[in-house]
């Protein structure tokens, strides 16, 4: 997934009302939106890099936007509306090697009334629905996490493709790592307990979990290889 523009390399200052944040350019202060809803946890670090794009779009209220923030020398996408564009790139290209039997891929497909998963993806025997969770949380040196924050939306995806499992879909939940620093991968059951039970209630129930890191830079980003799901 190659961004559309040039990023433009800047120092992050602070974030604020959730989807703001204040960058410095040349001493200038810059006003960026942060396409980001969870904490971020461990990334918002004053003085360190921040890499914004700027919209083309002459009549949009703010024209910058927070891409990928710096952390240890590793770089983080932060963008969650990127996160379907790579998995779909890598769908497309036959990157996921558990999928790659699917031909057909729909995104945003509508299951019931109340839900709609990233994908719809099948062949002439199968169909699935595939959710897509952006993963950023890093707290120790081996392990990526996720959720970095508690979320009710999380915890009904995970019902939903219970749901899409007993009438008879594959179900299947890509955790996208926007970093390549992790070698494993768990859930954060200490910042929300209740999406941890409602993961392991999903695998009991036949719900298929993957894991993936991502080769960030400012230029572009991509699936990089298969991360190792902790289920304890």
């Amino acid at each position: 997934m190659k961004f559309d523009t040039s990023l433009i390399k800047t120092k992050f200052i602070k974030r604020y009302k959730r989807f703001f944040v204040d960058v410095s350019l040349n001493n200038q202060i810059l006003t960026a939106h942060c396409p980001n809803s969870g904490s971020m946890l461990g990334l918002l670090n004053e003085g360190e890099v921040a890499w914004i794009s700027q919209s083309k779009n002459k009549e949009r209220k703010l024209k910058y936007t927070l891409e990928i923030l710096e952390h240890n020398n590793q770089m983080i996408g932060i963008n969650t509306h990127l996160t379907n564009k790579i998995v779909e790139e890598a769908l497309i290209d036959k990157k996921i090697k558990e999928l790659e039997k699917f031909n057909e891929i729909k995104r945003e497909v509508k299951f019931n009334d109340a839900t709609r998963f990233d994908f719809f993806i099948s062949n002439k025997k199968d169909q699935a629905f595939v959710e897509v969770k952006n993963v950023t949380l890093k707290r120790n040196k081996d392990f990526a996490e996720f959720p970095d924050a508690p979320t009710a939306r999380g915890q009904k995806h995970l019902l939903e493709l219970i749901s899409a499992k007993k009438k008879g879909y594959q179900a299947f939940l890509i955790f996208l790592i926007q970093r390549e620093d992790c070698n494993s991968f768990k859930i954060s059951k200490d910042i929300d307990k209740k999406y941890y039970e409602n993961f392991i209630e999903a695998k009991k129930k036949g719900v298929n979990f993957l894991c993936y890191s991502s080769k960030v830079s400012n230029k572009e980003i991509n699936l990089k290889k298969k991360i190792e799901i902790k289920f304890e």
